[in-house]
């Protein structure tokens, strides 16, 4: 990257860093983390670049963990743990110190087109990525002592459309032995047993979007309940590349798809933000409060999302 333009994204991102610090917490600072998707594209120069902003925001907020929301290597996943993508599109990119925290990562449909176990079993030879399992929880506690319960789902495997003919057949093989009634039934019952006064959700596919994909039927249909019947206040998407902030039904969607291209999108029912901007989201997080920040490849704040623990 051109020096000039280096020193330009981190003036922007100082400033931006500032107006954010500058917030009202209380006498706590929030607990802070990054989340991406859509990124792994041959470690390309917008990749290298937003990558670079990412490493700037985590060093000046604190951020104490990074999440990936799927996709992480196009076109079609990585084989193993030795392939060539893990070093060329995520330990060479997001190399700066302060990205050596915890990645909770999940896949999304590109990512099927590999070998999924691949992805689970690099969490065993990396001391960041972490991807247990193809869906799991997460449990941490904001700096002023709110519990709060992450729940990373496995998207791909509920979608119809990657079981049949429609699908490339790689990701019609590897997900079509994914139980989506087993996965349906461990997010039910995980949602259930959750005293956390904070629920946060992740996911590669939408379910409410304005890019180009659109809405995603089976999560309208059987992931949105279960969200609004125990209280959870976000989810957190990829699949379209773009950048979205949806409030609908008592929740607030993020699209954080624009970790490395972006595509046209455009407003829907309860959109308060768009763009199709290359960038990534920050998040703040109290006992009251989770604010959102979408900042562009360059540094700047688009827009922030503010949501309260309990909707008025």
């Amino acid at each position: 990257m051109d020096l000039n333009r280096r020193h330009l994204i981190q003036a922007a991102t100082a400033i931006t860093v500032g107006a954010i610090a500058g917030r009202s917490y209380g006498q706590t600072r929030p607990l802070t983390f990054l989340a991406t998707a859509d990124w792994g594209m041959s470690g390309s120069a917008t990749q290298h670049e937003i990558g670079a902003t990412m490493g700037d925001f985590a060093a000046r907020l604190d951020s104490q963990f990074m999440v990936a929301v799927g996709d992480n290597f196009y076109g079609a996943g990585v084989q193993s743990v030795t392939d060539p993508h893990w070093k060329n599109e995520f330990e060479d990119v997001y190399n700066a110190p302060s990205l050596q925290k915890p990645w909770y990562a999940v896949m999304g449909n590109h990512d099927y087109g590999g070998v999924p176990q691949a992805q689970i079993d690099y969490s065993r030879v990396s001391h960041r990525w972490t991807m247990p399992a193809r869906y799991f929880t997460k449990s941490v506690t904001t700096r002023d002592g709110a519990a709060v319960d992450m729940f990373f789902l496995d998207t791909t495997p509920l979608l119809s459309g990657y079981h049949t003919g429609e699908a490339d057949q790689p990701i019609k093989v590897n997900s079509r032995y994914e139980d989506r009634a087993i996965q349906l039934r461990w997010l039910e019952v995980a949602l259930a047993a959750s005293k956390a006064p904070w629920k946060l959700a992740f996911g590669h596919h939408p379910v409410y979007s304005g890019g180009q994909h659109g809405d995603t039927r089976e999560m309208v249909a059987e992931v949105r309940p279960l969200f609004e019947k125990y209280g959870v206040q976000m989810f957190a998407f990829g699949h379209d590349h773009d950048l979205q902030h949806i409030d609908r039904g008592g929740l607030t969607y993020i699209g954080t798809g624009a970790g490395a291209a972006t595509r046209e999108v455009k407003a829907v029912e309860g959109t308060r933000f768009c763009a199709a901007t290359g960038g990534f989201t920050a998040y703040s997080l109290t006992r009251d409060r989770l604010s959102i920040d979408f900042i562009s490849h360059d540094g700047a704040l688009l827009h922030t999302a503010v949501v309260p623990r309990v909707r008025a």
